[in-house]
């Protein structure tokens, strides 16, 4: 009977093979063949005028699930148009809601949105670590 220290190794060696990270590099015809398409595609980007970083901005702007109209945290409370504005803490998951019309009443409507739902969460979070630092609701606009 063999140890099991044995049967290890030995099943290790049935799955490892010989050259068990041979598959990991290409190999010299492989890497030039990619490297002659890299630079293909990079020409014609460049003919194009079209750089990589602009043209995977200009797909996510135009994707018809980019527009929304979620308060974002730079905003202030004028530009948000939802009737309904929530905030919820990542720690203890607590979710505030307040209504658009009595955000506007309690707070100037150039107040940022992010300023106004730091103050509706902070009575204090649920989840206490001891750190004064740490103290206190992290905020997660929707």
């Amino acid at each position: 009977m063999q140890r099991l220290g044995d049967q290890a190794a030995a099943a290790f060696s049935r799955m490892a093979g010989r050259r068990c990270a041979e598959w990991r590099f290409p190999t010299a015809k492989q890497a030039r063949i990619e490297e002659t398409a890299r630079r293909l595609a990079e020409n014609q980007r460049r003919r194009a005028g079209v750089d990589d970083e602009d043209a995977w901005w200009a797909s996510v702007l135009a994707d018809p699930r980019a527009a929304t109209n979620k308060p974002r945290a730079d905003r202030t409370l004028a530009e948000i148009r939802s009737s309904e504005l929530r905030v919820e803490c990542l720690k203890c998951f607590r979710v505030v809601a307040i209504s658009r019309e009595e955000a506007l009443r309690r707070y100037d409507g150039n107040s940022l949105w992010k300023l106004v739902a730091v103050r509706l969460l902070g009575d204090g979070c649920a989840q206490r670590t001891g750190r004064h630092e740490e103290d206190g609701c992290w905020p997660d606009f929707r």
